[in-house]
């Protein structure tokens, strides 16, 4: 099969989307939730030490998370840029643009490695010296990620416009992805801004939706040919 092949795109576009959505689940939420206090910095420290194995492989899934959301972008404009073009650009700068922020918050968690570790000049700082830097090490990772949720917003709304005018995908599809552009952006305005703490669960809920699925759609069963065949969905 032909790598210009709509079938294949979509099957490669569909496997790293999935990646992506697995691994940042794991890496970014899960198990950071688990083992960070912020209110209990030893217990934080104490627990990332007695995980130190899983709080490595949760950056390595934080880095495969990242590298799949650099390829996931070429792969949908390669299959849906003909649509419209200056969507697709936009698409690609909005999700790349958020990728140097990303990379900075995984050098945030290995200097939390580094700091819990036996350099020896580590000897001459305080247990609270530590603690102090180990937590800011941690909170401008979780700042980073307050960051790019507004390009993770602003991505999906040329993608979910591409996906519309495409006929190649079901419009609902698109129609989720742009609300979840607009639940992205309500989080940052509401939680940042506005300072009104975390939104409720049910704000970034078609966004999920439409992520996961078009993520299952796109590997299980791809795109077809012909325009018209998702015109009346």
């Amino acid at each position: 099969m032909h790598i210009n092949s709509p079938i294949l795109l979509a099957r490669l576009a569909g496997l790293t989307y999935v990646i992506l959505i697995l691994s940042g689940v794991f890496g970014i939420a899960s198990v950071p939730a688990s083992l960070i206090q912020w209110a209990d910095p030893a217990a934080t420290i104490a627990n990332i030490k007695n995980s130190e194995a899983l709080f490595r492989l949760a950056i390595t899934g934080q880095l495969i998370c990242f590298i799949s959301f650099i390829l996931l972008p070429f792969l949908l404009y390669k299959l849906l840029a003909s649509v419209s073009p200056t969507a697709g650009f936009f698409m690609l700068a909005f999700s790349l643009v958020s990728v140097p922020v990303l990379l900075v918050s995984v050098v945030c968690h290995v200097n939390v490695l580094h700091l819990i570790g036996d350099s020896p000049y580590l000897q001459q700082f305080s247990k609270e010296a530590i603690q102090l830097q180990v937590m800011q090490s941690l909170a401008i990772s979780n700042n980073c990620a307050t960051i790019t949720n507004i390009f993770a917003g602003l991505w999906l709304f040329p993608f979910g416009y591409l996906v519309i005018k495409s006929g190649l995908l079901p419009k609902i599809l698109g129609y989720l992805l742009i609300l979840g552009c607009f639940g992205y952006l309500y989080e940052f305005v509401a939680g940042f801004i506005l300072a009104l703490g975390t939104s409720p669960w049910y704000v970034g809920l078609a966004g999920n939706l439409g992520v996961f699925a078009i993520a299952l759609w796109l590997l299980v069963l791809g795109v077809r040919k012909q325009k018209e065949s998702y015109e009346s969905i």
